[in-house]
């Protein structure tokens, strides 16, 4: 299932900055915790990956991450 979103632009003096809003219920379904670090991965112009950096242990024993 996926989750359409919009990129934001915002300039302030000579800086500019894109942000993008993460959908709630994706954040809920993966367990995402207020202040973890995730990196962006490009693979090509059309893919981005957001990648946790620290991987989370699995909600099911004997899964790998």
């Amino acid at each position: 299932m996926g989750h359409k979103i919009k990129i934001q632009r915002v300039e302030r003096g000579t800086t500019k900055s894109y942000y993008v809003n993460f959908p709630a219920a994706l954040a809920e379904a993966a367990r995402i915790s207020k202040g973890e670090e995730m990196e962006w991965l490009l693979e090509d112009r059309d893919t981005f990956i957001l990648r946790r950096l620290k991987p989370q242990k699995p909600l099911i024993k004997g899964k790998k991450p």
